[in-house]
């Protein structure tokens, strides 16, 4: 490695895979910085997983209260107060935020507060301070893309929704993501009058079609008022307060409107214009499988590069990366059987294809699938109900895709991909004994397959 640079590796972009990649770096022998103008951790951990998690967990325990009565508990009136979970998150943020510098100080990476522009193929520039590396890591994740709307300026995105003022009544919340969709569990979880509206025929675009249809049923008997094929036009301040919302079936006045309508790569203002760096056609950073871009000394990982726009995702290509950049240890990075949870209300945990994308990639299917009330809420008095379904490809009975609609499905179907990592087939799901009385022997218990 040359002296002629100030540092052998520099990272823009302290989120989880920057952090990641420039804390192994660094343990190889590289010496490394790391460019960062909002707080370290990124999305995940500022306001993304960590506290919307912490939000989940809030939000659950209002059904909790209505279930306990099924099972001899006399419960009262309980208020929520939204100040309390609020500001508990954010010190729990606060906290991680301390962890994230310790990570990158110990093997001796040099941070770097600011806005990074790239003034060359291995330069950038900091206020007046330049930077030189022989290598650039981009890592500066996504940002959410606001409707261009009439009034827009009165709604929030997701990056402000966790330190509201106060804690909104009634709330519009835009968008079919997943994003969109766990606040809305949330906030009807916490008690709000939640309305979810979604331009599309049905949202959770690319989850299998059962999981998405029951998941919406699901979310209809919690009270959540969800519209497909609904649009918003603009919105306005209401003489009597709130925010008028202009919808496709008429106006409507809410408290807050959140729009989670989609994310986009952070590369505003990052110089890319001074490099040969290029993007997909649907506006990602291009790389190959070794992360590199168009221009040679140039990098970027996570979400930025369109793929799946998973935290662990970001932080397995941070490690392949960095092993590879200054270990000596060449390594990509495999994408196939990666699970992942939406923590809706019930959630969804699901790995590997979908029945849709198993039939479209030529396999001869065999489906199996359940829907059942669980144990709990025979006794609970709550309605919830638990979907699993897998997706078996019929000529090798490999398990080709499971998923899960219900309680702990993102715990459940954690295990069950290190499984259909190792290849395995319907019938060895069969002759694994199942765990008496849990849910999550529905998935070896199954043995007729659906009509």
């Amino acid at each position: 490695m040359t002296t002629a640079f100030d540092y052998d590796l520099l990272v823009i972009g302290a989120g989880s895979g920057g952090v990641r990649a420039a804390r192994k770096s660094a343990e190889f022998g590289a010496r490394v910085a790391v460019i960062e103008e909002r707080a370290l951790g990124g999305t995940c951990v500022n306001v993304g997983c960590i506290p919307k998690k912490l939000f989940v967990y809030a939000s659950e325990f209002s059904e909790a209260w209505q279930a306990a009565k099924g099972f001899g508990w006399q419960v009262g009136e309980i208020p929520f107060d939204w100040p309390t979970l609020r500001d508990n998150a954010l010190q729990e943020v606060a906290r991680l935020n301390a962890i994230y510098e310790r990570l990158l100080e110990t093997p001796g990476v040099n941070i770097i507060r600011g806005h990074a522009t790239l003034t060359g193929p291995q330069e950038a520039r900091v206020g007046t301070r330049v930077i030189r590396a022989e290598k650039i890591l981009l890592a500066t994740g996504t940002w959410p893309a606001m409707p261009d709307i009439p009034g827009k300026e009165f709604a929030i995105s997701s990056n402000e929704v966790f330190s509201l003022a106060q804690f909104p009544q009634r709330i519009l919340i835009v968008g079919g993501g997943y994003i969109a969709t766990e606040f809305a569990g949330i906030f009807a979880g916490l008690g709000a009058s939640v309305l979810q509206s979604y331009r599309g025929p049905l949202f959770l675009k690319g989850f299998d079609e059962d999981v998405r249809r029951f998941l919406a049923e699901e979310m209809r008997k919690k009270g959540i008022d969800l519209r497909f094929d609904h649009h918003l036009s603009a919105l306005e301040r209401h003489d009597a307060g709130g925010i008028a919302a202009h919808l496709s079936d008429g106006v409507e006045v809410f408290d807050t409107v959140l729009c989670a309508t989609g994310r986009k790569p952070l590369t505003d203002q990052l110089g890319l214009e001074n490099t040969a760096v290029q993007f997909t056609p649907e506006g990602y950073v291009a790389v190959n499988p070794q992360f590199q871009t168009h221009e040679p000394s140039i990098y970027a990982l996570g979400d930025m590069t369109g793929g799946p726009e998973l935290t662990p995702v970001a932080i397995a290509e941070a490690m392949a990366f960095a092993e590879t950049q200054f270990a000596g240890r060449p390594k990509t990075m495999e994408y196939d059987h990666i699970a992942t949870a939406v923590f809706s209300q019930p959630p969804i945990g699901t790995v590997g294809l979908t029945e849709a994308a198993a039939l479209a990639a030529g396999y001869t299917v065999t489906i199996y699938q359940s829907n059942f009330r669980p144990l709990k809420h025979t006794v609970s008095g709550c309605e919830d109900r638990t979907l699993m379904k897998l997706v078996v490809d019929a000529d090798t009975d490999r398990v080709l895709g499971a998923h899960m609609v219900g309680t702990d499905a993102g715990e459940i179907c954690q295990g069950l991909a290190i499984a259909m990592k190792m290849g395995a087939t319907k019938a060895d799901f069969d002759r694994t004994v199942g765990i008496h009385p849990t849910a999550a022997e529905e998935f070896v218990t199954m043995r007729s397959p659906r009509a």
